[in-house]
């Protein structure tokens, strides 16, 4: 038993350490107008191999490490939410980076045994849905006004076209692709790992 929670956190750990540099180290590269969340990969990895609350902790990795690029004003959508209401920027940043792990997680629990390949793939792709559907839902609601003032100044029509194709028509299928692409290989990690 002991030393199954040794290898659980010493993964974990690992895979804390992989978050925290594709976040910085990542957050240069971008797609267009948008950065891929590279780091949703391990996040699932470890929601996959070490449980639910791994995956939680993992997110929530995630979230600091986002909070801390809102903080130093890289995105200026970000900088605006910040400036308008603090509390709810950072909670945003951190419930949606540990739901993105809690969820593939469960999600994972609740489908595998004779079904791995189903539970790898529904796990893998809840966790671009779950991160870019909170924050669409924060976006729709707390930060309705400064959703409307990036839709008028990039030319759309109203804020949920811009949250529906500025934000999720390119970000979250980028992420979603991305993550059903890696399902192949997620799922020879977790196999190499429990060997």
């Amino acid at each position: 038993m002991r030393n199954a929670n040794t290898k659980k956190l010493t993964g974990t750990a690992l895979l804390a350490a992989i978050i925290v540099v594709l976040q910085t180290v990542a957050s240069g590269i971008k797609f267009g107008t948008f950065t891929p969340t590279l780091s949703l990969i391990p996040i699932i990895i470890g929601a996959l191999v070490y449980g639910p609350l791994s995956g939680a902790f993992l997110g929530l990795v995630f979230g600091v490490i986002v909070v801390i690029g809102v903080l130093s004003g890289t995105e200026p959508m970000s900088t605006l939410m910040l400036q308008t209401n603090p509390v709810m920027t950072v909670g945003v940043c951190l419930v949606k980076g540990a739901m993105a792990g809690l969820i593939p997680g469960l999600l994972y629990k609740l489908f595998n045994g004779k079904r791995d390949l189903l539970a790898t793939v529904v796990s893998t792709v809840s966790a671009p849905i779950v991160n870019t559907g909170i924050f669409c839902a924060a976006l729709m609601t707390v930060f309705l006004p400064i959703t409307q003032q990036f839709s008028d100044m990039l030319g759309f029509a109203d804020a949920g076209k811009f949250v529906l194709l500025g934000i999720v028509g390119t970000n979250f299928l980028f992420e979603l692709l991305l993550n059903a692409v890696l399902v192949p290989i997620v799922i020879r990690i977790i196999n190499f790992i429990r060997k």
